[in-house]
C-alpha cells in the first residue's frame, strides 16, 4: 500500500490532502469528522480583524442605544466592551483539545500591530503553525506594485520575528510579479506558499440593480492557475508549495504532485460531497500510486516540474501561443 506521508514546514503528517481555511472548521464535529477520514490537517477558519472591528462598532451603537435622550443610563448599566479576539481564540483551544491530527491557524488581519499581537495569541493556542492570509488587491491607483509588496514582506517579518511556529503564506495571484513575492518572502523564512487565496467577487443584480454578495464554490477548471505556479515555482524555493484552488478530485491531486506541490487544501469539494469525501480522495490516491508502482509520495512529486522537463517553455506564454495558433 502506498505511503501517503509528508512533511509540510516541518510539519509531519498522514497525508498531503489538507482541508482549507472555511467555515466547516466551526463545528468540532466537522474537524473529528476530517481527522477521521484521512485528512492530514486542518486550517481553521479564518481570524478576521475586520469582522471583529464590524462587532465592536455594531456592539457599541447598541449599547448606547437611547442614551443621548436618558441621560441616566449612561451610569444605569456597567461598562462593556467587546471580547475582539478572544471567542476565536477560545475556539481554537477546544479544536486543539478535540482531535490529534496538526492544525494551523488562520489571520487576516489589518492593523500592524494586530498581526504581530494576534499571531502569538493563536501560538498561544497549541496550533502547528499559522497561515497569514495577505489579502492584497491593489485597488489604490495612486500605490504601485512596489508599495503593496513592502507591505506583505513588512507584515511577515514582523510576524516571523515573533512567533516560533512554522509560517506559512496565503497569497493572492493579483500580484505583478507572484514568483519574485514568494521567492523574496521564501528568502525571509516563510516555510509554504498557499496558493491562491479565493476571493468571492460581488455580483449585480440587474432586475433590482445592485451590488449584491453571494458565495460561490470553486470550479474544478480553476486548478489550472496554481498548477502552472506549483510547476514554475517547484525546484526553485526552499519553502513548500500548497494549492488551493478547484481541487476537487484525484487526478487533480495528483496533477498538483507531479507539479511540485508538497500538499493540497480541499474546501469546495467538501461543502459539496460532504468532509467523508476526504476518503474517497484519500484512497484514490492511493490507489493510482499502486498502479504507477510509487511506493511513496517522492517517487514523482515535482516530475514535471518545470526545472526537470526538456522544454522549459511547457508552462509559459510560449505553449500558450502555440495553442491559440492551432485553435480553430
Amino acid at each position: 500500500m502506498a505511503d501517503l506521508s509528508t512533511s509540510y514546514m516541518g510539519i509531519k503528517l498522514s497525508s498531503p490532502i489538507l482541508v482549507g481555511a472555511c467555515a466547516l472548521s466551526k463545528h468540532i464535529d466537522h474537524i473529528k469528522a476530517a481527522q477521521e477520514h484521512g485528512a492530514g490537517a486542518l486550517v481553521i477558519k479564518s481570524l478576521f480583524e475586520e469582522q471583529i472591528q464590524l462587532e465592536r462598532v455594531e456592539l457599541e451603537a447598541r449599547l448606547n442605544y437611547g442614551s443621548t435622550e436618558f441621560a441616566e443610563f449612561s451610569s444605569q448599566f456597567p461598562h462593556l466592551e467587546h471580547a475582539g479576539p478572544k471567542e476565536h481564540l477560545y475556539w481554537v483551544e477546544q479544536a486543539r483539545k478535540a482531535v490529534k491530527m496538526p492544525l494551523i491557524a488562520s489571520l487576516n488581519a489589518v492593523d500592524a500591530g494586530s498581526w504581530v499581537d494576534w499571531a502569538k495569541q493563536l501560538e498561544g493556542t497549541g496550533v502547528d503553525g499559522i497561515e497569514l492570509n495577505l489579502f492584497s488587491l491593489g485597488t489604490n491607483v495612486d500605490e504601485p506594485a512596489a508599495e503593496v509588496e513592502k507591505r506583505l514582506f513588512a507584515i511577515a517579518d514582523a510576524v516571523l520575528a515573533k512567533v516560533k511556529v512554522p509560517v506559512s503564506v496565503k497569497l493572492s495571484p493579483h500580484l505583478t510579479s507572484v514568483a519574485n513575492v514568494v521567492h523574496t518572502l521564501d528568502q525571509r523564512g516563510v516555510k509554504a506558499f498557499v496558493l491562491f487565496n479565493r476571493f468571492f467577487q460581488p455580483d449585480i443584480d440587474v432586475d433590482l440593480a445592485s451590488i449584491v454578495q453571494r458565495p460561490h464554490l470553486s470550479k474544478p477548471e480553476e486548478a489550472m492557475l496554481p498548477l502552472r505556479w506549483m510547476g514554475l515555482l517547484s525546484g526553485r524555493i526552499k519553502g513548500d508549495l500548497v494549492a488551493a484552488t478547484g481541487i476537487h478530485n484525484v487526478p487533480t491531486i495528483v496533477k498538483m504532485l507531479l507539479a511540485g506541490a508538497t500538499a493540497v487544501q480541499v474546501v469546495s469539494a467538501l461543502y459539496t460531497h460532504k468532509v467523508s469525501y476526504l476518503q474517497e480522495l484519500t484512497t484514490g490516491l492511493k490507489k493510482w500510486m499502486d498502479e504507477k508502482g510509487h511506493a511513496n509520495l517522492g517517487a514523482f512529486r515535482g516530475k514535471l516540474s518545470q526545472h526537470k522537463l526538456t522544454d522549459p517553455t511547457a508552462y509559459e506564454r510560449a505553449q500558450y501561443i502555440k495553442l491559440l495558433l492551432g485553435f480553430d
